[in-house]
């Protein structure tokens, strides 16, 4: 990928997920890099021209409100795309409290969040994953 490419930031206490999920965006001309929360989201994005987050909502209570207060400032600029192994009217209450674009219940169609990351991000040279 060029330098200054723009970023897409996968957040997922899963590592399995969060490797399979670079692998995808990689496939697809995308530079992705991984985070096991946000709090190291805040942390790895200073100075970056990050495109997006795609962000798990699945995991503890408190996640909502750690990822309101985590995803201010810098990280909050970016659109998020999330996505939860949970498909209930909270998980959903709480993508749209973070401004979410997309919404995918795990596990993910590769192809429709690729083509979510190319809208939320209005890129055109995003190729489709194989």
């Amino acid at each position: 990928m060029a330098s200054g490419a723009r970023i897409v930031y996968v957040v997922d206490a899963d590592d399995g997920v969060r490797q399979a999920l670079a692998r995808l965006l990689h496939a697809a001309g995308l530079e992705a890099r991984t985070c096991e929360s946000v709090a190291a989201l805040q942390r790895d994005t200073v100075g970056e021209a990050a495109a997006c987050v795609v962000l798990d909502l699945s995991g503890s209570a408190r996640l909502g409100e750690t990822a309101r207060a985590g995803l201010s400032g810098r990280a909050g600029t970016m659109p998020i795309i999330a996505m939860s192994a949970l498909d209930d009217a909270d998980t959903r209450r709480l993508a749209r409290e973070l401004g979410a674009q997309a919404f995918f219940r795990k596990p993910v169609d590769g192809a429709a969040l690729v083509d979510a990351i190319a809208w939320a991000t209005r890129t055109e040279s995003v190729q489709p994953a194989r």
